[in-house]
């Protein structure tokens, strides 16, 4: 099983990335996935999910509006667009693969807001 997360760096305030999560090993369409973030000398919150079929998804209250998570089925893929970022989006991004019996996680991607 893996989950390769892609498309961190270094971005000014009011600036975009978009974030994917390759999965691979597992039965992906049928797993919820999710995208957690943090950030130095906090604790990991989830930013953002979407269901298995890519109808429904929910966002912490801090990123709604600014980030959209998406998923292709057809490429095992997850992505995270973030637009309008601020210097308190800067955490490490992980990727999280879930279903009643599983759980599994990426190594995490960088992303750094600042001027």
């Amino acid at each position: 099983v893996q989950l390769v997360e892609s498309g961190g760096g270094l971005v000014q305030p009011g600036g975009s990335l978009r974030l994917s999560c390759a999965a691979s090993g597992f039965k992906f369409s049928t797993y919820t996935m999710m995208w957690y973030r943090q950030a130095p000398g906090k604790e990991r919150e989830l930013a953002a999910q979407i269901n298995s079929a890519g109808g429904t998804t929910t966002y912490v209250d801090s990123v709604k509006g600014r980030f959209t998570i998406s998923r292709d089925n057809a490429k095992n893929t997850v992505y995270l667009q973030m637009n309008s970022l601020k210097p308190e989006d800067t955490a490490k991004y992980y990727c999280n693969a879930r279903n009643p019996l599983f759980d599994y996680w990426g190594q995490g991607t960088q992303v750094t807001v600042s001027s």
